[in-house]
């Protein structure tokens, strides 16, 4: 026999944790449901990230990823100043090492200031950041980092205490949907819901497709490599350190992050996972390798971009090569200084035509909805992100 509940949340990252809490919020007396396939909350990508409450530099204004970061970020502070989780406003300078690079700096300058984010140039960077190249910078100084793993768990915690029944270590393994809502096939039994809302990150394209949801996009899975700083100062740097952006490449570049644990991290690159969940370099999932593989669009998307893949792959298999991203702009650290971090993996939603489809998408049937791509700034964008959300699932 089905259980049944008015929501069911497909899950247990950031954005889908944040989603249970405001349905419960806003639907008094409504039962929800928050499944999670592994044993504990925030174990993929909202545990594996750089912890950066970004401030919004980055985004084209008017996007969502622009409307919901400037949002996330009092939001995320607010949380955590309400339930006594920790977070460090530090700032962020981005900094550029030659003339080409404070070219595209002076445009990132205006777009910043279009994001209504309080900027600061010149070269008084070295003075800022003694240990750091730079012959312009911009700062953030509204950037801050936490640990959103932590954040997450809290949410778990508090969505049980509240009623919700939160469903640790069971897998959707399919299901459809029904004239008076969805049915979840689960590894704990069927599940029956009103409706239904899947933010489930790397599986986000399968399970969309699953239910009926339009999907013209398939999920591509980017492993990031972090390094641990060893044998370098506390004070080595008290902001974090970030590349100018560089339009001809897919992603940021490696940056030099301070953590909430002490010390700092350096990274990511960006490298095809073999496993959508394999974390390791030799993991191997033979399905998730044909899908990326088997799809038009990723071999469009190397096609346009065969200098800088080459380049991360270099890196990732040869460390000096990482090293001489992180030197262009700390040049005091060295190779013995690099130790493994755990990675993260990035799921990459990329159209046909080989495009990354760069802002937050969302996918609807009657009964669904889906969160398709969820990029950096998701994590900072959490709360705001599950207020639309839910006002866009009762409203359907």
């Amino acid at each position: 026999m089905s259980e049944t509940f008015d929501f069911a949340v497909v899950g247990g990252g950031i954005i889908g944790l944040a989603t249970a809490r405001r349905l419960q919020a806003t639907q008094p007396g409504a039962s929800v449901a928050l499944l999670e396939k592994e044993p504990a909350p925030a174990l993929h990508q909202s545990g594996r990230n750089s912890g950066v409450i970004h401030a919004g530099v980055y985004y084209a204004p008017g996007s969502l990823k622009a409307t919901f970061c400037r949002a996330g970020v009092a939001a995320t502070r607010a949380y955590c100043d309400e339930h006594g989780l920790r977070y460090e406003t530090c700032g962020k300078l981005i900094v550029a090492v030659d003339e080409a690079e404070a070219g595209r700096l002076a445009a990132l300058h205006a777009r910043a200031t279009a994001n209504g984010i309080e900027t600061l140039t010149g070269t008084e960077a070295r003075a800022l950041e003694p240990a750091i190249t730079a012959t312009a910078a911009l700062l953030s100084p509204t950037t801050g980092i936490t640990d959103f793993a932590a954040i997450a768990r809290d949410m778990a915690a508090r969505f049980a205490a509240a009623g919700g029944t939160l469903c640790l270590g069971r897998r959707v393994t399919g299901g459809q949907e029904t004239e008076a809502g969805v049915r979840l096939e689960t590894s704990g039994g069927p599940i029956s819901a009103g409706k239904a809302v899947f933010c489930a990150g790397l599986m986000a394209d399968r399970m969309a497709r699953t239910f009926g949801a339009p999907v013209d996009f398939r999920i591509i899975p980017f492993r990031g490599e972090y390094f641990r700083i060893l044998n370098q100062p506390a004070d080595l740097v008290r902001h974090l350190i970030y590349p100018v952006p560089d339009p001809s490449r897919p992603f940021l570049g490696v940056h030099l992050t301070r953590k909430m644990d002490g010390g700092f991290t350096v990274g990511p690159n960006a490298v095809l996972a073999l496993a959508r969940e394999g974390y390791g370099k030799r993991d191997l999932s033979l399905r998730d390798l044909a899908e990326s593989l088997g799809y038009p669009g990723f071999w469009r998307l190397i096609g346009r971009n065969a200098g800088s893949a080459a380049e991360e792959l270099s890196a990732s298999m040869i460390r000096r090569f990482y090293l001489r991203k992180v030197q262009r702009y700390c040049a005091r650290i060295r190779l013995a200084d690099l130790a493994p971090y755990k990675p993260g993996i990035r799921a990459q939603a990329v159209a046909p035509d080989g495009r990354l489809i760069d802002d937050f998408l969302f996918a609807e049937t009657r009964h669904t909805l889906h969160v398709c791509n969820a990029p950096s700034p998701a994590a900072t964008s959490a709360i705001p992100i599950a207020a639309h959300v839910v006002e866009r699932l009762i409203a359907g």
